[in-house]
């Protein structure tokens, strides 16, 4: 098995006898031995490998990924080799991340703590949500965790998937639901079907002062789009991711009102290696008693 750096290698012992363990970020001279490696570990937030570097993997047969999204991985994964995602491992703290946004916009506070800094005690009324439409993009892990939490505090939540089964929409009823959606929750995979399905006609057709949560990969949504409707002060957005990213310091997405903006760290917090090395050590278990992984994703993705 090769891990991409010490801290996966410490991560994901004990392996199970006979599994050996070699350290390659895919830059240098590769290891000895490396032409045997049979399951490959990807770095958490370091981008696919090049396809020469997978070239040298003659006997792969899985490639495990640490992160929820593998769009960039889908063009080089080689002919015969499962490709496996993080799925669970992020899910609670990304939903928890959207979560947040959603009742910071909702209870204002940005606002109040503006007028904290002013030292001004300006007591006013804020929105709950209480009977708020959330339309929840993404009826996986990560979405449907967000809506248990919205669901909680007796908001309505609908799904919309890239299908449509039972209990989910699929994206083409999407002009019916979104004028009835005070919220949008954007937990979708990154894909040619998603990319920017939240442009200017789909923006338009939500309700004045609805929120967008986006949580996904920020070129799902058309970010001049978006910023037109924030400018106008007729939506609002809580923006865990963006496009591009990193953000700019000086694009005017930054200054847009109604806005809130975190550096892509939904699944960035303290405590997520544990969640990630236990998922690759049940892999690597499954594997070598020849049982089914979990968490594969087809080439459709």
């Amino acid at each position: 098995m090769c891990v991409p750096n010490e801290s996966a290698r410490d991560g994901v012992q004990p392996v199970p006898d006979g599994v050996r363990l070699l350290v390659w970020n895919g830059k240098g001279e590769p290891p000895e031995g490396i032409d045997a490696t049979e399951i490959l570990l990807g770095a958490y937030m370091g981008g696919a490998l090049a396809e020469t570097t997978l070239a040298a993997m003659p006997r792969l047969r899985v490639i495990q990924l640490l992160s929820a999204g593998v769009e960039a991985w889908i063009p080089i994964v080689p002919k015969g080799v499962l490709l496996c995602n993080g799925r669970g491992v992020h899910g609670g703290s990304t939903a928890e991340l959207a979560v947040a946004g959603i009742l910071s916009l909702t209870r204002r506070l940005p606002h109040f703590l503006a007028e904290q800094s002013a030292a001004r005690w300006s007591h006013e009324a804020t929105d709950d949500m209480d009977g708020k439409r959330v339309l929840v993009l993404g009826a996986g892990d990560i979405g449907r965790r967000a809506a248990a939490a919205l669901e909680v505090f007796d908001a309505t939540v609908s799904y919309v998937g890239r299908s449509a089964r039972d209990g989910v929409h699929g994206i083409d009823e999407l002009p019916g639901l979104l004028p009835e959606s005070d919220i949008v929750v954007v937990a979708l995979p990154l894909t040619d079907a998603t990319h920017r399905l939240l442009d200017a006609t789909f923006l338009a057709a939500l309700p004045d002062h609805a929120i967008v949560a986006n949580i996904a990969r920020g070129s799902i949504v058309d970010t001049d789009a978006l910023l037109a409707e924030l400018t106008a002060g007729r939506l609002r957005a809580f923006l865990d991711v963006t496009e591009p990213e990193p953000l700019p310091p000086d694009h005017p997405l930054w200054r847009a009102p109604g806005v809130i903006i975190t550096p892509h760290v939904g699944g960035g917090t303290r405590g997520w290696e544990r969640r990630a090395y236990r998922l690759v050590r049940q892999q690597i278990a499954r594997y070598v008693a020849g049982e089914q992984l979990t968490n594969v994703v087809g080439t459709e993705y």
